[in-house]
Formats: C-alpha cells, sequence, structure tokens
C-alpha cells in the first residue's frame, strides 16, 4: 500500500506531501490542476524513464518519495537478493532525485540501486492503468500469467513443478553441449592438455624446488667470497694472525686474571663465571665455523646444473602458472580434464539417459499444466465477459485463446512456461472478429478490461496498489455507474487511486482529494487537499454542475454519496 507520497520541484508542484489510505482514493480537479503530474511523479519513483523537462522551472533538482508497506513474498525476495531488508512494520521507502545536469539517484530503504532495478522491483508493487500506457495486457505474453494466476494454487502447484523439470532439461541439455563439443576441437583439445601435461610431468616438479635452488646458487656463486670471509673469522677468533692473539687467546688471558682474583669478591667471581660461559659459547662457535669452512666447496657443474633447472621452472612458470605451486595445481586440473573427456562417452550415455527420464517427465507435466489451462480459460472467459456486459461493454466477445506451440520438427516447443501461448481475443463490435488485444481496444476499453480483470484476481494478485488514471474517458450514465462499483468492489482487496472526472466514481470515494492549482506573480503551483465531508459535497457539486454551484447541485451530490454508502455495504467480491 502506498501511504505517502512527497514530490518537490516536480513541474508545477513546489513542495507536496499527500497521505493516502487502503480501499479507494479518488483524486478529483479542474483540468490542468495537475493531476497527470501525480501519476508522474509515481511513475518516476516506479523507476521508469523521466525527463529533465520534468523538473520545476528555475530549479536544479527533483525529488519524489513514496513510503509504501509491503506484504509481498516476491518483493521480499528482490529485495534479498540485492542485500536490501524491510523494515519491522514491512515499510519500503522509494526515493529518486533527478537533476538538471543529468545525475540520477535511486534508493529503496537508503541503498543506492539502478533505476532499472528500481523498476523490476516497481511493477510488482505498482499497476498504472492510463490511456496511453503499455500495460501487461498489450503483451500477450504476459496473458499466460494472468490465466495461472487465475487457475489459483492447483494450477501454479504443477506450473511450480513443470518449472523445476524444466530447468533440470536445461542443465543437462546444456552439459551435454559441453561434453559433445565439435569433434575436432575436442581432438586439439586434447592435443594441447597431453603435450602440456607431459611436458609438466617430465620436468618432475616438487613444491619449495625454487626457492631451494635460489637458495643454492646463490651460495655457489659467492663460495669464494664465502670461503675467504669465513677464515678470515676463524683467524681472528681462534689461529690468530701476526697482528696480534686471537679473540680466544684473548678471553683465556683473561680468565687467568679473573681466576687469581675472583675469590677476593663476589662481583668478580660473577665475572669471571659470564666471562667462562663466553668462552664455552665461543669453543663451540669456532668449531662451527671451522666445520662450515672444510666443508665448503665450489662446484662449477652442479651451479651449471642448478641455472639449468631454474630455467627449466622459469620457461614453465611463463606457460602454465606464476609459481611451481600453480604450475603443479595446472597439472591436477589438466589430468582431471582429460580422465573427464576420456570418461565423456560414459558420462554421455548416462546424462542422455537422465535426459529422456526427465524430458519424459516434462512432457507429462505440461499435458497437464496445458489440460489446467484449457479448463480455467473457459472459466476466465465467462467471468470476464460478466464483468465487461456490466461495465457497459455487453455487446463485447471475449476469449482465452490456449493453443501448443510447435517447432519447425513439428515436436512441441517447451519455454519456463510449458508449451501453451495464451493470448486475449476481443471483438467490440457485433459481427467483428476477435483480434487481439492491442489491435482493437482503446484506451478507455483497455483500462474497463483491466478493472474487469483486477476485480476477478482481486484475491490472487500480488500488486496491492491500483493507479487509474482517467478511466472514465468516454464513458458517462449507466456505464459510469458501473465502472464506480467496479472500482469500488476492487479496492475492498486492493488500494486504488483513481483521477477522475466523473462524479459517479468521485462518489463512491473512501478518501477523496481535490488537486488545486493557484498562480502567485508568474510562478504556478499545486496543492492536494484531502476533503471532509461536507467539502466531497462542493467539489461533488462541482462536477456535476459544473462553475456554478447551487442547492439542488449540493443536494444531488449529498443524494449521490448516501446511494454511494449503501451500495458499498452491500457489495461482495465474486468468488
Amino acid at each position: 500500500m502506498l501511504s505517502q507520497l512527497y514530490i518537490e520541484n516536480v513541474a508545477i508542484i513546489d513542495k507536496m506531501n499527500v497521505s493516502f489510505e487502503e480501499g479507494l482514493n479518488v483524486l478529483t480537479g479542474e483540468t490542468g490542476a495537475g493531476k497527470s503530474i501525480i501519476i508522474d511523479s509515481i511513475n518516476m519513483v516506479l523507476g521508469e524513464r523521466t525527463s529533465r523537462d520534468l523538473i520545476r522551472s528555475g530549479e536544479e533538482k527533483a525529488v519524489v518519495e513514496a513510503l509504501f508497506y509491503i506484504h509481498s513474498e516476491t518483493i521480499s525476495d528482490m529485495l534479498g537478493q540485492l542485500g536490501i531488508e524491510l523494515e519491522e512494520d514491512n515499510a519500503l521507502l522509494i526515493s529518486r532525485e533527478i537533476t538538471s545536469g543529468g545525475k540520477n539517484v535511486c534508493r529503496i530503504n537508503g541503498r543506492i540501486v539502478t533505476s532499472s532495478m528500481l523498476k523490476d522491483i516497481g511493477k510488482y508493487i505498482v499497476n498504472i492503468h492510463g490511456q496511453h500506457d503499455n500495460q501487461a495486457l498489450l503483451q500477450w505474453d504476459k496473458h499466460i500469467d494472468f490465466l495461472d494466476r487465475y487457475g489459483g494454487s492447483e494450477l501454479l502447484k504443477v506450473k511450480a513443478d513443470y518449472q523445476q523439470v524444466y530447468e533440470e532439461v536445461s542443465n543437462i541439455k546444456s552439459e551435454i553441449r559441453r561434453i559433445s563439443g565439435d569433434e575436432r576441437e575436442r581432438e586439439r583439445k586434447i592435443d594441447l592438455l597431453q603435450f602440456q601435461l607431459e611436458e609438466i610431468e617430465k620436468a618432475k616438479l616438487k613444491r619449495g624446488e625454487e626457492e631451494e635452488l635460489t637458495s643454492q646458487k646463490l651460495l655457489l656463486s659467492n663460495a669464494e667470497k664465502l670461503m675467504n670471509s669465513v677464515s678470515n673469522v676463524y683467524t681472528i677468533l681462534y689461529t690468530g694472525n701476526s697482528k696480534g692473539n686471537s679473540v680466544h687467546d684473548s678471553i683465556a688471558e683473561a680468565l687467568k686474571n679473573l681466576g687469581e682474583v675472583e675469590r677476593f669478591d663476589s662481583k668478580l667471581s660473577q665475572y669471571y663465571k659470564n666471562l667462562e660461559e663466553i668462552s664455552y659459547q665461543l669453543d663451540e662457535l669456532v668449531h662451527d665455523i671451522r666445520d662450515y669452512r672444510d666443508n665448503l666447496e665450489f662446484d662449477p657443474a652442479m651451479l651449471e646444473t642448478i641455472e639449468q633447472r631454474l630455467d627449466l621452472i622459469f620457461k614453465l612458470k611463463r606457460k602454465y602458472g606464476s609459481s611451481v605451486e600453480e604450475i603443479l595445481d595446472y597439472q591436477c586440473r589438466i589430468r582431471r580434464e582429460l580422465e573427464e573427456i576420456f570418461s565423456s562417452e560414459e558420462r554421455l550415455v548416462r546424462l542422455n539417459s537422465r535426459l529422456s527420464e526427465s524430458v519424459k517427465k516434462l512432457e507429462r507435466l505440461a499435458d497437464e499444466l496445458s489440460y489446467h489451462r484449457v479448463n480455467v480459460a473457459r472459466s476466465l472467459e465467462q467471468k470476464i465477459m460478466k464483468e465487461l456486459h456490466d461495465l457497459d461493454m455487453n455487446k463485447t466477445q471475449f476469449k482465452v485463446k490456449v493453443e501448443k506451440l510447435y517447432d519447425r520438427s513439428g515436436n512441441y516447443e517447451f519455454s519456463q512456461q510449458g508449451y501453451d501461448r495464451v493470448e486475449f481475443l476481443i471483438s467490440t463490435n457485433p459481427g467483428e472478429p476477435l483480434k487481439p488485444l492491442v489491435k482493437i481496444a482503446s484506451g478507455g476499453e483497455m483500462s474497463r478490461i483491466m478493472l474487469a480483470i483486477k476485480t476477478i484476481l482481486a484475491d490472487t494478485d500480488e500488486v496491492n496498489t491500483l493507479v487509474f488514471d482517467e478511466i472514465d474517458i468516454g464513458v458517462s450514465g449507466r456505464a459510469a455507474q458501473k465502472i464506480a462499483e467496479k472500482l469500488s468492489l476492487v479496492a475492498k482487496k486492493k488500494q486504488i487511486l483513481c483521477i477522475t472526472h466523473l462524479p459517479q466514481i468521485a462518489s463512491m470515494a473512501d478518501h477523496h482529494y481535490l488537486i488545486e492549482k493557484s498562480v502567485s506573480g508568474d510562478k504556478s503551483a499545486t496543492t492536494v487537499q484531502k476533503l471532509t465531508l461536507q467539502n466531497r459535497r462542493k467539489e461533488l457539486a462541482r462536477i456535476i454542475g459544473g462553475a456554478v454551484i447551487t442547492d439542488l447541485t449540493l443536494k444531488h451530490a449529498e443524494e449521490m454519496i448516501n446511494i454511494a454508502r449503501q451500495i458499498k455495504s452491500a457489495q461482495k467480491l465474486p468468488t
């Protein structure tokens, strides 16, 4: 349900905040007062294409915000996929801002979305029916959804089962195509993978090998420098040179001196022990350094072997990965892929067997789905015909055409909807053949057809807010009264916003809003006011009698409101 609509700087509207209610919300006003701007604003906030010309003259941007209260699993799922959650009270705040510079910002509950995302969600929130709107009735591929919703839970259960199997069949076919492919391409792929696998296996790579080889190369490349440095260190620490004693001898001399006096002072005794520990550590270090020096070798042949190995790894890395680990991982992948290709014949047999079983199941469910559709189509035809006759289209013939689709080979052509093509056909004048709605029905007729369908599908249609923009064009008298009653009937289940010039429709309103335009200087402004009962009488009298409101038109208006109240209290939705 649309609860609040805020409009800022749209056409001649400066700032406007309107609260709508459940039931039938009727908007009336003089021609040119700005009623169509309300519809344009709702379209804008639902993601429809919007022109910058809609921005109020002299302003930089236009803003529309709409607060809805949503009770729809479809919308909740769609929002969930976008990472958006409804508020605890199921509130959904949608806003859209357009600027004169072309900037377009859409938000849902504060989260920025694209206008296409907004449009996808918007069509499940509000349906707008006007003289020139391209509604679902003009798209034959949407007619099947109207029929299926009318078919109820039994038909929809079969449809859900069918769609599950259809997806399974599609996945199996896709897998078969992937495995089969072009035979020449398959052989080329096998040759390439076998060459790559042989090249990698021949190298006999090991994880961590490159790092180890690099370390060895570094040692061998600097063997002479290492030998000189380590030998010097050994000389300094132990053997000493012509310039003096070694570190070892110096520490021994120091220990001798401390040993002579350490008994006289506990501090010296501790120093002696610390230095003695250093002496032991030095002996171990000198031993290790000597072993390192004695085992240090320079083998040019080994260095060349290591460099060749690293060069091989480098070449393999250029082809198969940035490291030895990645090359080995790639080796595992292509081995699995080759095994998969070689076992594809067996897999194809299994997949074709699964496909055959699934197609049989698909055909059975499609037959069942089509059977249900043919049956409910006759019932829907009769109910729509009755509703259309009530709406003063008593010479109209309406048919729900259900036909099977075939491919070029003469087999059923399955789609996600089954193998049926559903289209609504109509003849509005006696003697004329039935033709598609889009080719015959006028705007006013289309609105009445939609109204008839909405009356019938009031309990099954997920869209809870309907907007009818001047559904009364071209009708009057009894037909107008019938349209008013149908709107009121649907409004018992759906929220309806209806712009009208007819007193019959205005009198049936649960909530009546007056749209007025005022001029101040060179600026025009539109306002919306929810009418009290007394003001409703005045507005209804204006619609009935024109500019001059008399006691007679006021009395007539009051009488229409009273009659409307009686009709509404007696109404029941069709079963």
